[in-house]
């Protein structure tokens, strides 16, 4: 049996820095516990975004070397599917007791058991999604709490990092991870549920993981018209279920800005990508469900101010290229955003991609090959980097330069391999033209925000 975190109860967090993580450490600390946490990467410049917010809010941050127990006995320690068994804070610690990542997560809704909860989930834009809704009731004067896998621009300060906000009203918006099918571990008085992609599993395995999760619902359910297809036979027959469907919103773009007809309005979209036009619909159709007027929900949705590595404009190269930053990592995602890209873009895009590991380039990359060759067209480019390893058991295969081999072997377009950022530098010093599009993509590794922002000539 798992521990049961109490009130007064001191939590130390392995992996303290990861997005995930640090927003349940944000809760816990809000809500007076005692918080601790190590990393590994703790004193990397690139991760300081999170780090020193911690750090501002009385979080203990220490190296990820057991050294964390000569100074502090914690009642748990919470931990997350990433963390190896050997890992130095079990090993110098193994009496504590120990507390999934996902346990941890269902605490913080019991504890807002006064507050309604709404998880959103998918496998493509629930980062966007759980920003954009609990940015849009902040807009409502509703004073949400959060809790998100993305850095909330208007929720950051130097005090806090933006991916939690201790509100006080009653609405709590969290995201739902399904990577590790840990979602399974709670429940939610509403679902959200977005699309269903190619990530972590199989699609057979995402709607058996999605129809669990969605039929324990408290109060009801809102999902895409596909993915209703897909689990409705697993639903209970009570279960009050709202469906939006993707292909009705008229996308555009006027005037370089992007629109989209939603539920009868015409909504001016923040963000470029017929992919928000779907967030669109995913928030204003939920915040409907609250019971916001449409004038009300529309004026809200249309000020949201993003999440960081969403698209995020770094500058203008040496040779006036545009760069920007993107957290997106999975087939669906990737292909998504260079279609955002080729929609800016007088030029082509330069499509780069650094794969958040080896085992999820091994599971995606045959799908990837297929949103590429669909997406990509003759004159634009696709550029892998080397897998981003943060330690841990791994097999290193498939390299990026195999995937690549098997590309080029079964296409016609423009296929490359850079081992290194230093060779990708240079070759697209040598590449690149006036007006052409840098899109730097890849999930874990905040060092590709300082990376794109140094391949513009502000740096």
């Amino acid at each position: 049996m798992e521990y049961k975190i109490k009130r007064g109860d001191k939590i130390h967090f392995i992996g303290v820095g990861g997005i995930g993580m640090s927003a349940l450490a944000q809760f816990f600390a809000a809500n007076g516990y005692e918080v601790s946490g190590s990393d590994r990467a703790a004193e990397k410049k690139e991760n300081q975004e999170i780090i020193k917010p911690l750090k501002a809010q009385g979080i203990k941050i220490f190296p990820q070397d057991g050294s964390f127990i000569k100074s502090i006995q914690p009642d748990c320690i919470v931990y997350s599917t990433a963390i190896e068994d050997n890992n130095p804070d079990f090993l110098a610690a193994p009496e504590i007791p120990r507390l999934h990542r996902a346990a941890a997560l269902a605490e913080t809704i019991n504890l807002n058991d006064e507050q309604i909860s709404i998880a959103v989930t998918g496998s493509c834009g629930k980062t966007t999604v759980t920003a954009w809704l609990a940015e849009a009731l902040y807009n409502l004067d509703a004073d949400p709490s959060c809790l998100n896998g993305g850095l909330i621009n208007s929720f950051r300060t130097p005090d806090c990092a933006g991916n939690f906000r201790n509100g006080h009203g009653k609405h709590f918006v969290f995201e739902a991870d399904e990577s590790d099918k840990s979602l399974l571990v709670y429940k939610a008085d509403y679902v959200l549920i977005l699309n269903m992609g190619t990530d972590h599993y199989s699609k057979a395995e995402l709607v058996d993981v999605f129809a669990a999760f969605a039929a324990k619902a408290e109060k009801g359910l809102i999902l895409e018209q596909e993915v209703f297809d897909l689990i409705q036979d697993r639903l209970p027959k009570n279960l009050d279920v709202i469906i939006f469907d993707k292909d009705v919103y008229g996308y555009r773009i006027v005037d370089d800005k992007a629109w989209a007809q939603i539920n009868e309005m015409e909504i001016a979209l923040p963000a470029f990508g017929k992919h928000n036009a779907l967030n669109a619909a995913a928030v204003l159709t939920t915040l409907t469900k609250l019971g916001y007027d449409n004038d009300s929900a529309q004026k809200a949705v249309e000020n949201f101010n993003g999440v960081w590595r969403r698209f995020d404009y770094a500058g203008r190269s040496a040779e006036g290229g545009v760069v920007y930053d993107d957290y997106a990592h999975n087939p669906e995602k990737i292909a998504s955003c260079i279609r955002a890209a080729q929609e800016v873009s007088s030029g082509k895009v330069i499509a780069v991609f650094q794969p958040h590991g080896f085992k999820p380039l091994g599971f995606m990359f045959e799908p990837l090959f297929k949103e590429l060759e669909n997406v990509l067209r003759p004159y634009d480019e696709f550029i892998m980097l080397s897998p981003f390893y943060a330690g841990g058991t791994s097999s290193f295969k498939p390299t990026s330069e195999e995937v690549i081999r098997l590309y080029k072997r079964n296409s016609k377009k423009k296929y490359s391999c850079c081992v290194s950022r230093l060779e990708l530098t240079e070759y697209l010093k040598t590449t690149v033209q006036n007006n052409d599009i840098i899109l730097i993509m890849g999930a874990r590794d905040n060092s590709l925000s300082d990376y794109a922002k140094s391949l513009t000539c502000h740096n």
